[in-house]
């Protein structure tokens, strides 16, 4: 059992680091007050394979490993949660149709997604589905006589899509089926098809980076060789999208504390209360103390839970929910506990703080509300199939 980064690794780190530093961390500020998604500066990380770290190598990803797009996307974090949890969401995308995309599709896409000249959207939630999302409606029906050749027909609604509206390729969950998990297929979507329209920009607490709309489907007609898989496999490409998606966010929040955290040592060492540093304050040296443990304690989680998806493990879902519960409490935790430490100073706008406090909270709600993450290792443990895996 090795924790050490191996020397590969520890080259994506560095790169990583660079690129937040140079390309984030001068504008992240500008892009949250204004609501600027940073397309450009997207494209940049894309030129560095960012945009398809775990996709297909044939078609221009990386084909890395989950474990080291983790150090990849806590690099960027520890600057800007918001930009990097999107980086992550498109290639999620990226990899469901890279992995399961036909030969035309993979093709036509897959080197526009992996390098950033496209980026593509996520659509699993809907307004009355979202922890609950073998419940979907959106409705994909086949009709082989489209004047086109044979289409899906998609009609419904997608809510919370990051991206959406300025993005070009949704990837789909939509019901070709009966009712239930069975019935859910996954569809490629130029995101310009005609009867598609987009709902106002919704107006957020974080998260301020990446344009967030409602998304309706009306008639839109979808070629039958977008199809990812098979016609039923949605629900099972959804889920194994989430394990890493859990991943991905609960490694945000890991880089957002790490971001904290070390803005938080730097201004107990700056700030003088009393004739005295701030860190010279035992009460406070312990407090930093305690988010430090936390903080290493959760990277250890996630990059556990990665290493247990990159090798396929019967108990990796069980892992990265547990990965995701806990690293985004400790993210959100150390966060404000950072904020806390600046006092006054933490609440305004001069230090970016607050905005990483902002950035995290949503974290703990979506892939699958912590609520949800306790659920399912509860029922895993009482089901008497954990024996000796989670030891």
């Amino acid at each position: 059992m090795d924790f050490e980064l191996s020397p590969e690794q520890r080259a994506f780190q560095q790169t990583a680091r660079e690129f937040a530093l140079g390309e984030l961390a001068p504008h992240a500020a500008e892009w949250d007050a204004q609501g600027i998604f940073p397309v450009e500066t997207i494209r940049r990380a894309g030129d560095l394979g960012f945009c398809g770290l775990y996709a297909a190598e044939d078609v221009g990803g990386l084909g890395l490993p989950r474990l080291d797009a983790t150090i990849v996307f806590e690099e960027m974090a520890a600057v800007d949660p918001s930009t990097t949890a999107y980086i992550t969401i498109h290639n999620m995308a990226t990899w469901m149709l890279t992995q399961w995309g036909q030969p035309a599709v993979r093709d036509a896409y897959g080197p526009d997604l992996t390098s950033g000249r496209k980026l593509a959207s996520y659509c699993l939630t809907e307004p009355g589905a979202g922890s609950d999302a073998a419940s979907l409606k959106t409705s994909a029906t086949r009709d082989d006589d489209s004047p086109g050749g044979p289409a899906y027909v998609l009609n419904g609604t997608k809510a919370f899509i990051s991206g959406a509206g300025s993005t070009d390729v949704l990837v789909v969950m939509a019901r070709t089926g009966a009712g239930g998990a069975g019935g859910i297929s996954a569809l490629v979507v130029p995101a310009d098809s005609p009867g598609i329209t987009y709902g106002r920009k919704e107006d957020k607490m974080g998260w301020n980076s990446q344009p967030t709309r409602q998304i309706n489907f009306d008639n839109v007609r979808v070629p039958v060789g977008n199809l990812l898989g098979q016609e039923g496999d949605g629900f099972k490409i959804a889920m194994r999208g989430l394990d890493g998606g859990r991943i991905n966010i609960a490694t945000c929040s890991v880089g957002a504390a790490q971001g904290a955290l070390d803005a938080a040592t730097r201004y107990m060492n700056e700030r003088r209360q009393f004739q005295q540093r701030l860190a010279d304050f035992q009460a406070l040296q312990f407090k930093l103390a305690d988010m430090q443990i936390e903080l290493v304690s959760a990277r250890h989680m996630v990059r556990l839970a990665a290493s247990k998806l990159d090798a396929k493990a019967a108990d990796a879902s069980i892992y990265c929910a547990m990965a995701k519960r806990h690293a985004t409490d400790v993210g959100f935790a150390v966060c404000n506990d950072a904020l806390q430490l600046h006092g006054g100073y933490g609440y305004i706008r001069e230090y970016p703080i607050e905005r990483l406090v902002r950035d995290t909270r949503v974290h703990q709600i979506l892939e699958g509300t912590n609520e949800i993450m306790r659920m399912i290792v509860a029922r895993y443990l009482l089901s008497g199939k954990a024996g000796d895996t989670l030891r």
